[in-house]
């Protein structure tokens, strides 16, 4: 836990809290060998999350891909009024 503990400038006892927390939502497994207890990343507890983002991504490009069609739309017709007036 020293490990995890030290890049963070966390107390052993907040570690040890947080990793039961990551441990509880699936996100983390931990084992016992000897007096190590390893932590593995659980990325398929992460799925969810990232079908949720992906649709979410999916819904803001479009948007983004319309706004900038409109925003094109209007650059245009303000080139195209612009010579009339020249």
């Amino acid at each position: 836990m020293n490990e995890i503990a030290e890049p963070f400038e966390m107390s052993l006892p907040a570690v040890s809290k947080h990793l039961k927390v990551l441990e509880g939502a699936g996100l983390i497994s931990r084992s016992r060998e000897a007096q190590w207890r390893p932590c593995k990343l659980e990325p398929a507890a992460l799925k969810p999350v990232d079908e949720w983002l992906d649709e979410y991504r999916r819904l803001w490009e479009e948007r983004f891909d319309r706004l900038d069609a409109y925003l094109r739309d209007l650059q245009s017709k303000g080139k195209k009024r612009g010579r009339k007036k020249k």
